[in-house]
């Protein structure tokens, strides 16, 4: 798409004013609105956009830790050079006369720095490419929605919170209907704004709902997933509702996943390389989950990235505890599905709904490329993963996590050192919020009878 492609976008919707924006390392959409004159003038050029989002954390907080060196007090928080990726031209149909796009960010010298999270799945997409593949991805994401505003959130200290529906009610046509006028304007205008929904259904819990992405390749299965969570928020806001993407916001309900499908295509033939004519795993589909296994636990930490997200990873709760796969079956932690050759594919059930896409996918492309390089082979499928006692157990905390992700040779010679260096570096400051903080548990548990 060229510039004067999108300004005769513009020009049809009436756009006077654009979001422009880049995604940090939490996966959170940073940006600015500006004038549509200022888009034009940035749109070959660049424009400036402070580099402090690779130094501060999800709230803000500036990373006091040694390991977090990219920039600080020490360097001013200069501004990194931003480009414009035009082909991510979207016009959004909640904000009328205002369009978004993307940013990439890069050094002074244009090139594009390896920590921002959407370069990385580039660059990985990238050696999938030139080994004539094409990565098709696809993200669902389970949710919480409440009837609740950022204000009543702090009022009632995100306790107590009332839910868009009662009860448990997974699947039910009935609560949709119900709540049809959210649920359809997060069907039709996730659709307009170019990440189109497969489908959408209730899930087990009071106010839970499931979304499936459509599949794509390239960039932009990431960039769907992550302008999913921001365009659902805003979209739901304007209902008086919240959604919720934590792992685990409540202890006696099940968490909440951001499962990954994703299957291998021939560039030149466009033919689906996990399909098998019987209908069973492809010689390459084998090798390529074979691949998501072996190197799982080392890069758990892209999958799992908050401390919270290793309370919703527990026995019995929909969600993986151990490196398994079986065909079809819930429990494990990848999911095969072989079949027809449209839809012959793998799912990735550790990922959380609070990963950030870009490095999930990421994580899965680069570990089933090795798997495929290497022809690992498949160790036995599981039937109940919890009970598979002889399985390669999956970290249990972000602290061990954090431990074999430092040490994984895979993710050092795919993302470089200094993403991992980096990444790292900001999940242990997470893991050390956490340590600080006084829980409501500790206070009802010790404050009096201790």
């Amino acid at each position: 798409m060229t510039l004067s492609d999108v300004l005769k976008r513009f020009d049809e919707a009436s756009i006077h004013r654009v979001k422009l924006g880049a995604f940090d390392i939490d996966g959170i959409l940073r940006g600015k609105h500006v004038s549509r004159k200022k888009f034009e003038s940035s749109a070959a050029s660049g424009l400036g956009f402070c580099d402090v989002i690779f130094g501060w954390d999800i709230a803000d907080l500036l990373y006091a830790h040694p390991g977090v060196t990219v920039t600080g007090w020490h360097t001013g928080f200069p501004d990194a050079t931003a480009r414009i990726d035009l082909e991510t031209c979207r016009i959004i149909p909640w904000e009328p006369g205002t369009a978004l796009l993307l940013l990439d960010l890069c050094d002074k010298h244009g090139d594009p720095l390896p920590l921002a999270p959407r370069n990385l799945f580039r660059h990985v997409a990238s050696k999938a490419s030139a080994l004539g593949y094409d990565a098709h991805f696809a993200a669902e994401y389970e949710f919480f929605l409440f009837r609740e505003s950022p204000e009543s959130l702090r009022q009632k200290n995100f306790r107590n919170l009332t839910p868009l529906s009662p009860g448990m009610f997974g699947y039910s046509v009935l609560r949709a209907s119900q709540h049809s006028p959210i649920v359809l304007d997060l069907f039709d205008q996730l659709e307009s704004f170019d990440v189109p929904l497969e489908g959408i259904h209730t899930e087990t819990g009071p106010g839970v709902y499931e979304a499936a992405i459509h599949a794509a390749n390239g960039i932009h299965p990431a960039d769907r997933a992550a302008l999913f969570k921001t365009a659902a928020k805003e979209i739901c806001s304007r209902h008086g509702i919240i959604p919720t993407f934590m792992a685990k916001c409540n202890h006696d309900l099940p968490g909440c996943g951001g499962h990954i499908h994703q299957s291998l295509w021939d560039h030149e033939k466009g033919a689906n390389l996990f399909h098998a004519d019987d209908h069973s795993m492809s010689d390459l589909m084998q090798s390529y989950t074979a691949g998501l296994l072996r190197y799982l636990p080392e890069l758990m930490l892209m999958h799992c990235p908050t401390v919270n997200s290793y309370k919703r990873t527990v026995p019995g709760t929909w969600a993986p505890i151990n490196a398994t796969w079986a065909i079809d079956n819930r429990t494990s932690a990848v999911r095969a599905i072989p079949g027809r050759a449209k839809s012959a594919r793998t799912e990735m059930r550790l990922t959380g709904a609070d990963a950030n896409p870009y490095l999930a996918m990421a994580a899965c492309l680069a570990a089933g490329l090795e798997g495929i390089d290497n022809q690992l082979d498949l160790p036995p499928a599981t039937s109940n993963a919890y009970e598979a006692s002889d399985a390669p157990a999956l970290p249990s905390s972000i602290e061990q996590a954090i431990a074999l992700f430092r040490q994984s040779h895979l993710a050092r010679r795919w993302f470089t050192d200094a993403f991992v260096d980096h990444y790292a570096a900001t999940r242990e400051w997470e893991a050390r919020q956490y340590s600080k903080a006084v829980t409501d548990w500790e206070l009802a548990r010790y404050f009096e009878s201790i």
